[in-house]
Order: C-alpha cells, then sequence, then structure tokens
C-alpha cells in the first residue's frame, strides 16, 4: 500500500493516540462479549511467493484461497474494489474456505470513487445484493473514501449511509485531511451519524499519515489496516502496542475486529500475521487464528513451525 509510505521512519513517533472523546460513548452501547473474535488476515490470496512458506509445496494457483483459508480467517478483499464478482465466483470463495472464514470486501471504486459515492448507479444494488451471497462468511464491507472526499461532503457520506442495507455490516475509510482538522462540530456529527447507523470506521496506521489514525469508534466492529515497514524492528513493537488498547475495548464493549497486516509488495505480510496471533495465545478471551510457516525437515517431511 503507497498511501502514507515514507522512505524514512526514523523520526515517526509511531505511539498509539488516545481514544477519541466518541469512542468510549460508543462501546458503553453494547455489552461485552464473553469472547473477544479477533479476525486476522492479509490483503489477497494470490501469492505464488508464498509457496513453500505459507502454502505448501506445489500448491497451483487454482488452490492459492484454499491455501490461504487454512492459514488466517479473514481478507481485506481487494479483488472486489475492481470489479464485482459474479454469484458463481461467491459459491466458489465460500466452498473453498473454513467456516470461522469471513471476507471483507471494498466496494467497487466505480462506486466509492464517484460523485455521489455510486448511489445513483445500478451497480449500487447490484453489488450489495451479490455481496450478501457471502451470506455467514461477510465479515465487514470496506468503503474507502477517494482522497479529495472531505467533511464538507458529509451530507454525501449520509445519504449512502440511508441507501446502504441495514443487513449489510460496513466500516469506513476517512482519508482527506479536513476529517481530522476540520471544525469538531461538523466532525463529531458526521461520525455521530455513523455510530447511530451502526456503521464502524476503518483505523489506518501508517508512517506517513498519523492523522487517519484518529482511534474513532462508531460501532461494536473495529477494522485495523496495519502498514508495517519491511519487519522493521518498530513494526513488531507496534503490534504489542494494539494488544492492550484492543482488549481494553474489548471489555468496553468492542465485539470482534479486523486486523489487516500490509508490508511491501505484501511478501512479508504474513510474518506480522503470524507475530500477532503468537502475541494473542496468552489471552484465553481472543477468539483468533493465524498463519503459522511451513518448514521442512531432512527427510523432506513438511510440518507447521
Amino acid at each position: 500500500m503507497e498511501f502514507g509510505k515514507l522512505p524514512d521512519i526514523s523520526k515517526v513517533d509511531f505511539s498509539l493516540p488516545e481514544d477519541a472523546s466518541g469512542t468510549a460513548e460508543t462501546l458503553r452501547k453494547y455489552n461485552k462479549s464473553e469472547k473477544f473474535h479477533f479476525y486476522i488476515g492479509c490483503t489477497g490470496w494470490s501469492m505464488k511467493e508464498w509457496v513453500g512458506s505459507y502454502y505448501p509445496a506445489g500448491t497451483k494457483p487454482e488452490g492459492f484461497l484454499r491455501a490461504y483459508g487454512k492459514q488466517f480467517n479473514t481478507i481485506e478483499l481487494n479483488t472486489t474494489h475492481y470489479r464485482i464478482p459474479s454469484p458463481e465466483q461467491i459459491q466458489n470463495w465460500k466452498k473453498d474456505t473454513p467456516a470461522d472464514f469471513r471476507f471483507c470486501p471494498k466496494i467497487p471504486q466505480i462506486l466509492s470513487h464517484s460523485r455521489d459515492l455510486g448511489i445513483s448507479n445500478p451497480l449500487f444494488l447490484n453489488f450489495c445484493e451479490v455481496t450478501a451471497q457471502l451470506e455467514e462468511k461477510l465479515g465487514a464491507c470496506f468503503l474507502q473514501l477517494p482522497p479529495h472526499f472531505g467533511l464538507q461532503q458529509a451530507g454525501i457520506l449520509e445519504r449512502f449511509v440511508e441507501r446502504w442495507p441495514k443487513e449489510l455490516p460496513l466500516n469506513v475509510e476517512m482519508r482527506h485531511e479536513s476529517w481530522f482538522e476540520g471544525p469538531a462540530g461538523e466532525r463529531e456529527k458526521a461520525l455521530g451519524m455513523l455510530t447511530k447507523a451502526g456503521i464502524g470506521t476503518v483505523l489506518t496506521d501508517v508512517a506517513g499519515r498519523r492523522d487517519v489514525l484518529h482511534m474513532h469508534l462508531t460501532s461494536a466492529v473495529a477494522m485495523i489496516r496495519f502498514v508495517g515497514n519491511a519487519l522493521h524492528p518498530s513494526d513488531y513493537s507496534r503490534i504489542q502496542d494494539w494488544i492492550p488498547r484492543l482488549r481494553g475495548w474489548h471489555e468496553a464493549g468492542l465485539q470482534e475486529v479486523y486486523f489487516f497486516t500490509h508490508e511491501p509488495d505484501n511478501l512479508l505480510a504474513p510474518e506480522l500475521a503470524a507475530y500477532l496471533h503468537q502475541s494473542l495465545l496468552p489471552f484465553t478471551e481472543i477468539v483468533a487464528r493465524g498463519p503459522e510457516k511451513i518448514t521442512t525437515d531432512a527427510a523432506g517431511q513438511m510440518s507447521l513451525f
């Protein structure tokens, strides 16, 4: 992911900001769940570079999703950003993934990057109808507002929310600086609209845009996009900082989290996801599943390490 990427991170303050003022109020609306459902994933399964390390040796492209689903329990489904899948594709995706797997489809850019967020486009309903066919394997849809979509356009977002089917979970990512620097009253009004609709936010933890890590939750579902720096030591310390924050949110009412690891070209993303999963194991309230690296012994036998 190029957004917020920096060539030099030596002067970046990676500490997590304090919670936004509305987060505690939002979470108080929900009852604490006994178990905290923690979904860990990457941004795609078509990674031939993972064959032999996270996919079994000899895995063919047609088997990549099955191999991915055995290692991860969610995916930031970027393929839907570029085209709406067919019903047949949806059924194949469901068939090729385990029961606990959740897809988080990104809303197509032909909708999200249009002037009215696509609500006047017939493809809006088409995308919703197709996505609903994921049924129990639908996690949360992901609306990435375009870079030019500022706080002054919050009325368009409100009309989008009014048309969005209530049965489809949704999280929204804001990128324009005005969402974080604009009038506090206008910002709180827009975020309050998301809260009322039960629509969540996306928090992006990336070096070059610390403002998008706004820590304002508007629903009981958090979506974290964590952008690492080629497994720099700070990647690991940042992961450690997230765990107590997320556990605290669960204590306050957060029900589930979708945590997506990004690394340059995504080659190393499973390494970071595996570290996250291992770091969660001591906490018995967390229901999670994460990748394990495949190793081969001297006899050529494969095992998970």
